[in-house]
């Protein structure tokens, strides 16, 4: 009797281990991502006083100090050959018509067996600044789940894969400027890669409410126009997490997102996201602040990218090049 219940405990032990899935690698797990420091992040990136972060602003370059410490604090390297985490160039501001000097914001977590190739985590930093005052709002448009839900992702996820230390590939670490202003500062990043050694670009934008699939799901844009999504899908099977198609295919997100940037070099770059389009009277408003957000989604949604990346991180999976037109590789749609 004691010899079929010692068999009988390790048969349940060996199925448990086969039906659900841990989430933890190498002793660090996504646990570790807690909402105390997404909070922190998040609420000081939608704070008052950065002003909407509008690129060119005083507002947006305190943002790029924060952004900068907290890579320093990390531990991440610059990237190619700039002296700093800037990336500068200047800019024409379509609305006033002066020149403006702007900057992506880029740190580097270099790899092991495989650091000359490269995975993209990015989001963009800017936003709308300060423009009209809408009602008994302020003029302020804080931009909290546009994007600084997306840039508390790129935070997070940089301290999570330094802790980890499993990354074969290398991981460039993007906060993006100028995306509402035409994708301007992932468009001048995308100049001078050499795309044949990108393996994927990771891009988060407005992960702060729950998706309408439903709690403990995302949505990924261009899903079908490689097989990145497949490989996260697989990656999250038994985690209670799942992501989905893009639900609003007829509105081109996969080509507002600076993810298209990367994505017109043939480098598999998708979008991910939990905003409820429809139904978000948030979205590009002033009243887009941070209270208005669920910061357990914002966590939980990093952890589920942290868990349905790590394969192509730790260079066990690769991702199909994306599939586009000639049109949309020349940005026609």
């Amino acid at each position: 009797m004691k010899k079929i219940l010692t068999l009988l405990v390790a048969f349940v032990m060996i199925y448990s281990c086969k039906t659900e899935k841990k989430n933890t690698t190498q002793g660090i797990s996504v646990e570790s991502i807690d909402t105390a420091t997404v909070r922190k992040h998040l609420y000081t990136l939608a704070s008052d006083e950065m002003e909407g972060r509008r690129t060119g602003t005083p507002g947006i370059e305190k943002a790029a100090q924060y952004i900068e410490g907290e890579f320093k604090r990390i531990g991440l390297k610059t990237y190619d050959t700039l002296k700093d985490f800037r990336q500068t160039f200047t800019f024409e501001d379509r609305r006033t018509k002066e020149k403006l000097t702007a900057f992506n914001v880029i740190g580097i977590l270099e790899g092991k067996s495989k650091k000359d190739e490269y995975v993209v985590v990015s989001g963009h930093y800017d936003h709308l600044g300060i423009r009209k005052r809408e009602g008994e709002l302020d003029s302020i448009y804080n931009g909290a789940d546009d994007d600084a839900s997306g840039t508390t992702a790129v935070l997070v996820l940089a301290e999570y894969f330094k802790r980890k230390g499993n990354n074969e590939r290398t991981i460039v670490f993007v906060a993006f400027t100028g995306e509402e202003m035409g994708l301007l500062g992932s468009r001048h990043f995308g100049k001078d890669v050499d795309a044949s050694k990108f393996v994927a670009g990771i891009n988060i934008e407005m992960i702060g409410k729950d998706s309408e699939f439903g709690p403990k799901t995302a949505w990924l844009t261009g899903f079908e126009r490689s097989d990145f999504g497949k490989i996260i899908q697989k990656n999250l099977e038994r985690t209670g997490y799942v992501l989905h198609p893009d639900p609003y295919d007829k509105q081109n997100l996969f080509f507002r997102s600076d993810n298209a940037s990367l994505a017109r070099l043939g480098i598999p770059s998708h979008t991910f996201s939990t905003v409820p389009l429809p139904t978000d009277k948030h979205y590009h408003k002033a009243s887009d602040e941070a209270t208005t957000l669920k910061v357990s989604v914002v966590t939980e949604t990093i952890r589920a990218i942290a868990l349905g990346t790590e394969s192509i991180i730790n260079g066990k999976d690769t991702p199909t090049r994306v599939q586009l037109t000639e049109a949309e590789m020349k940005g026609r749609r």
